[in-house]
């Protein structure tokens, strides 16, 4: 029991560590429902399949509106500049994505105060070109986000799932560690009282011994 107890503190240690590590790229799905008067990202990520290949991104956003017959640019990235191609989202939308690079990876976008015009079908287009030693390859994707925009926020049931399993894991780990705690403390504590005890067994056997080798000396006397 004690060998897994010692292992067990490592294996959390190393899914902390692992779990605050931001090292690999997860292509993750965006929301679809915006709260009016409130703020929304829509998420747009385009991981590459090789992180060491260098590349040259571009985003473009477009938005058709509900009843809308095509789509509208709203919204470009590239060179590193932001810019916002519609009045109706004018000094609403803002860039949210990777920064101080063109090779993008994260091409999400930030809604400052959603309205109900905002409902409708958002493409995320990705241009990325990937540079190798002798030659450019060229990849396209599109992303598509269906945003539907309601009057007041209703948290799903995931996300309150979610919300109580954390709160789970929290208290169990803390039973865990105080556990641990306990254990420790009574095993060092044991050590301890073994290691009074044998020492005073000691003295009792010393005190002994030179009590008779003192009534020895006294008989021959």
């Amino acid at each position: 029991m004690a060998p897994q107890r010692g292992l067990l503190l490592p294996a959390l240690l190393c899914l902390f560590w692992a779990s605050s590590c931001q090292c690999a790229c997860v292509e993750v799905d965006s929301l679809t429902e915006a709260v009016n008067g409130e703020s929304f990202k829509m998420l747009c990520i385009s991981c590459k399949a090789r992180g060491e290949t260098k590349a040259i991104t571009v985003a473009d956003w477009t938005f058709k509106a509900i009843g809308g017959s095509e789509f509208v640019p709203i919204f470009s990235y590239r060179d590193k500049t932001a810019d916002i191609l519609s009045e109706q989202f004018d000094n609403r939308l803002f860039w949210n994505g990777s920064k101080n690079t063109e090779d993008l990876q994260d091409l999400s976008l930030f809604i400052a105060n959603v309205t109900f015009n905002d409902t409708g079908t958002y493409r995320c287009t990705v241009d990325r070109t990937l540079n190798y030693a002798n030659y450019e390859h060229k990849i396209n994707k599109t992303i598509e986000i269906h945003l539907n925009v309601v009057p007041k926020g209703n948290r799903d049931l995931a996300s309150i799932i979610s919300e109580i399993m954390m709160y789970v894991l929290i208290v169990v780990l803390t039973i865990w560690l105080a556990v641990e705690m306990v254990y420790c403390y009574r095993k060092v504590s044991a050590a301890g009282e073994d290691a009074v005890q044998e020492n005073a067994s000691d003295y009792l056997a010393i005190t002994s011994e030179s009590k008779e080798n003192c009534t020895g000396v006294q008989v021959n006397e």
